[in-house]
């Protein structure tokens, strides 16, 4: 709350005021000037997509060049993946900077019948230290045919049914989404 006083000159705030408000004016801008500094600092996520089954040693990106880090940056700063999900299905190659397939990933045992399977990831780097969020997405591939509960049916369908009448099946099981 502000006192007015009255001068010569008009109503003015007391010179303790003054100073409050100055003070209050140096806080903001200073809060203002960090709000623009990390503004201008904050990356986007980075988002590989992949069919699953690929086979080890694939490349999914180039996750250097991505977070735009030197060739000389990869091995100084120990660039690494950690995974969010425990199992290290990526690794990183230190003389490119490649993001590397482990092992093959199997989408139906990793994400079910979900629609999507997203893995989310942590490249971590030091000196100093940072972590960059990257996600990948599993695509699926129809590697499963499908299924039916019996492999044949009978149908007993009489001479007099008229055209055009369906019959249902029983619906497959397929595991691929």
């Amino acid at each position: 709350m502000f006192t007015y006083v009255n001068t010569p000159f008009g109503w003015a705030l007391t010179p303790s005021q003054k100073r409050m408000g100055y003070r209050e004016w140096r806080w903001q801008a200073l809060w203002w000037h960090h709000f623009f500094l990390l503004w201008s600092t904050t990356n986007g996520q980075t988002r590989y997509s992949i069919p699953e089954e690929l086979k080890q040693g694939s490349v999914v990106g180039n996750v250097a060049k991505d977070l735009g880090l030197g060739l000389a940056e990869i091995f100084d700063r120990k660039l690494r993946v950690a995974s969010e999900a425990g199992e290290q299905y990526f690794s990183v190659d230190a003389g490119r900077g490649e993001l590397l397939v482990n092992d093959r990933i199997d989408r139906e045992a990793l994400c079910g019948q979900s629609a999507s399977c997203v893995l989310p990831l942590q490249i971590v780097t030091e000196n100093p230290l940072q972590l960059h969020r990257i996600e990948v997405e599993i695509k699926d591939i129809n590697d499963n045919s499908p299924v039916f509960l019996t492999e044949e049916r009978f149908l007993k369908i009489a001479e007099s049914t008229a055209t055009g009448v369906r019959f249902p099946l029983d619906p497959a099981e397929d595991l691929d989404v």
